[in-house]
């Protein structure tokens, strides 16, 4: 704990080098950790959208408004969004962001997030409540901060929505999904989730927020254990995919 607040006091105070290209920071611009380049350099998703993962459809697929990935899968959630292409520049933010102690990037980040749903519609309004896809108790000790709640918290902010912690829970811990070929991941997470307080989501519609959606197996798994709660829609917003 004392060496994730001191390394982030650091990065507050004395935020000399952009986090991702590690050049020095413009010093007008000491309240960012990230440079303008870097920024601007950061690979979005573009529509015309896949209705299931939300990655950007290639024009033979347009007309099947789905890519050919998601033909082959069959998702607990209804729809997945993402700004940010995961690549480059975001690749390297969200690395430093979950594995760095540097919790503070969340503002920025999120930022992102919100922005795309203000730019493209994203169903916000339909939401009753945010969950951020939760870490296994252990993991959490380890890392002592949920990336994935962080981000909720600003963007339950900015659209005044309410961020729900205590009822969707990881009940195993499972192997890092990077590390796992596509059969593997789903295996990896299948009924790693339970609902605690199903009244609470009762008919009730959710976003599911995490950082990164790969092959979206740990969504739906969280999908799933919401909709056997009783949920009705469940969308998943992720920085990237």
């Amino acid at each position: 704990m004392l060496y994730r607040l001191l390394n982030g006091l650091r990065d507050l105070v004395y935020p000399k080098i952009c986090l991702s290209c590690k050049n020095k920071l413009d010093k007008s611009k000491q309240d960012s950790f990230i440079c303008q380049d870097c920024w601007s350099n950061i690979k979005r998703n573009v529509p015309p959208f896949c209705h299931y993962c939300g990655r950007r459809l290639k024009a033979a697929n347009i007309t099947k408004n789905i890519c050919p990935d998601c033909i082959r899968k069959n998702f607990h959630f209804d729809s997945a969004f993402s700004p940010c292409v995961y690549t480059g520049v975001i690749k390297d933010l969200i690395h430093e962001f979950k594995y760095k102690n540097k919790d503070h990037l969340g503002l920025s980040l999120s930022k992102l997030m919100v922005e795309f749903i203000k730019e493209y519609n994203a169903p916000i309004d339909y939401v009753d409540f945010i969950i951020p896809i939760p870490l296994h108790k252990t993991k959490l000790r380890e890392r002592e901060f949920n990336q994935a709640e962080i981000l909720s918290r600003h963007i339950a902010k900015e659209f005044r929505k309410c961020v729900l912690t205590d009822v969707l829970l990881r009940t195993r811990e499972t192997k890092t999904q990077a590390d796992l070929e596509m059969a593997e991941r789903i295996l990896n997470v299948r009924d790693s989730f339970s609902v605690t307080k199903h009244e609470q989501i009762r008919r009730k519609n959710i976003l599911l927020v995490d950082d990164v959606l790969t092959t979206g197996a740990t969504s739906s798994e969280a999908a799933k254990a919401l909709k056997n709660a009783g949920a009705n829609i469940v969308f998943v917003l992720t920085l990237a995919n």
